[in-house]
């Protein structure tokens, strides 16, 4: 961390220090509500849509947009001016920004192996944080980014907007209400057709572009083409495959309908069966996982062919009674028989989960945060978990026994070494 960033933590009274800090009702501009929430967004991929949404809110400012990558960063500032009328600063050091005293929440658009690293240090830093999905890279960041977020009483949601869809909501409650009777299995999937990105080989690195610090937290390794902005994806270095990609999101779906939090069984199959390229992750892929009290999921992960279980996107849920089908944004009922009852469709904005994620910030109290979002970070983790559950399970060919109690491996000490990583010296995530 730089010297700045130091100096900060060390002057407050401690660590901790920092959890008695209420909303900071900070504004920028002159003209601004009393109840603003200023935002900085890092990773202007994903991160260039948040921004806008953000912006959209009312009482919602985007003073920051981020990215290690010059042009990407202005082209962001460019774009959200032109739509918005209002021009945000330009940084490409996310750190600037957390020593800004009048920012109250960070948005990490970042790449996977960024998202708990840079949650830890912004919730540190006295920020709420928004983190997109899959909140960490990981296994063990996803238990750290928990302890920070209640260490520091801040407010940290992850990007899984479905958990504020209202129609997905309303076909969840059908199931906890026994709709279907009493729900026992689920089965996620997402289907693409993706390309190859052929043999990557080391580069230059581009003079825009400081790729120091897009590694970050991640151990040196040369910069090579077709991997930035969007195959870390398929590196096991950088990301968790179409599992952690989109898998999380629908997972998220499966794990809340049924009702459960942590494995006691995970298998895993597959490989990378369509191109000879670099990929590293499988880009055909399937998963199980046995939870306590009868209950299953399957994951299938397509990433090269569009016909999947069902549309390209969904989470169903088998009962003693009946199905229910999640897609993107609705839902449909079915009898026992697999004859349709009802079909009910429903916005799919993340409006709504911005919105969820500001008024949490705006009922912090004294003492702390007065509610949790929907997507609050220990939900976020045990969704994330499966994810990584599943890429242990492929990379090591072995069925995973765990904990119910915590998803932790039992009687595998190979596969727990895959529950956390090495860091670059100096990055390592601190609590």
């Amino acid at each position: 961390m730089p010297t700045t960033r130091r100096q900060f933590i060390r002057t407050t009274a401690n660590g901790a220090a920092i959890t008695a800090l209420p909303f900071a009702r900070s504004v920028f501009a002159q003209d601004t509500p009393s109840d603003t929430v200023i935002v900085g967004v890092m990773g202007m991929g994903r991160g260039a849509s948040l921004a806008g949404g953000f912006e959209s809110q009312p009482n919602s400012l985007v003073k920051y947009v981020c990215d290690v990558d010059e042009n990407r960063a202005n082209q962001a500032a460019n774009n959200l001016e032109k739509a918005k009328g209002r021009r945000p600063q330009v940084i490409t050091d996310f750190q600037k920004m957390l020593d800004d005293p009048k920012l109250d929440a960070f948005v990490c658009a970042a790449p996977n192996h960024w998202h708990a690293p840079a949650t830890i240090l912004a919730c540190k830093a006295g920020k709420h944080v928004y983190v997109e999905k899959p909140c960490s890279h990981n296994a063990r960041e996803g238990e750290l980014q928990i302890e920070a977020a209640r260490k520091y009483k801040r407010i940290v949601q992850m990007g899984s907007q479905r958990r504020s869809f209202p129609k997905i909501i309303e076909g969840i409650e059908l199931l906890h209400a026994g709709e279907i009777g009493r729900v026992y299995y689920s089965r996620a999937w997402y289907a693409n057709s993706r390309g190859a990105i052929g043999k990557v080989e080391p580069a230059e690195v581009p003079a825009n572009f400081n790729y120091d610090l897009w590694q970050g937290p991640a151990p040196r390794a040369p910069y090579r083409t077709n991997v930035i902005p969007y195959n870390w994806h398929w590196f096991w270095h950088y990301g968790g495959g179409e599992l952690a990609n989109n898998g999380i999101h629908a997972l998220d779906l499966s794990r809340w309908g049924l009702g459960v939090d942590f494995p006691t069984r995970v298998t895993a199959g597959g490989g990378r069966y369509h191109w000879d390229d670099a990929q590293e992750t499988p880009d055909t892929m399937t998963c199980t996982f046995d939870f306590p009290d009868k209950k299953s999921i399957l994951w299938e992960g397509l990433s090269c062919n569009r016909l999947g279980i069902a549309e390209g996107f969904g989470a169903s849920f088998h009962g003693e009674k009946g199905s229910l089908m999640l897609g993107s944004s609705g839902y449909s009922l079915y009898d026992g028989t697999g004859r349709k009852k009802k079909d009910v469709p429903g916005p799919g904005a993340d409006g709504p989960h911005f919105e969820d994620f500001l008024s949490c910030i705006r009922a912090v109290g004294t003492d702390g945060p007065t509610k949790l979002p929907n997507a609050d970070i220990e939900r976020g983790h045990r969704s994330t978990l499966l994810c990584h559950l599943g890429n242990i399970a492929y990379r090591t060919g072995r069925t995973l026994n765990c904990d119910p109690k915590n998803g932790h491996i039992k009687d595998d000490k190979e596969a727990m070494g895959l529950w956390s990583r090495e860091y670059e010296k100096g990055w390592e995530p601190k609590v």
